[in-house]
């Protein structure tokens, strides 16, 4: 059931302190294309090649997530599907992503600023 009136997410949004810089990092992790909607340099959507909206907003005061920390939150993390951890991870690292910890279905990462993703595969 959707609430009266919802149509649905249309977008996520990360913080950051350069939006065009953290779009190149995601369009070379996810491809797909850079939707540009406002005229400044404070907004930069893309669109994946499945149609999802991923969109980077800036923060002078941006401060990235702390993980694994216990006192500190991660807020949101993204999710990423591999058909081959071994393939993605040398290709992600290669984008300016930092290895964080590896778990038995999932690897945990940072984007160059600091925001958590994962690379998950079905063994």
């Amino acid at each position: 059931m959707v609430a009266d009136g919802v149509e649905g997410l249309r977008t996520v949004v990360l913080d950051c302190p350069d939006p065009w810089k953290l779009s190149e990092f995601y369009l070379g992790l996810l491809g797909g294309e850079v939707v540009q909607e406002e005229s400044d340099d404070t907004w930069v959507a893309m669109v994946d090649p499945q149609g999802r909206r991923l969109a980077f907003q800036l923060s002078p005061e941006y401060e990235p997530p702390r993980f694994p920390d216990p006192a500190g939150s991660q807020q949101l993390h993204l999710d990423v599907l591999v058909r081959d951890v071994e393939v993605a991870e040398p290709a992600v690292l290669a984008l300016g992503a930092t290895f964080v910890q590896a778990h038995e279905a999932f690897r945990v990462y940072t984007d160059p600023v600091g925001h958590t993703f994962c690379l998950v595969w079905f063994a």
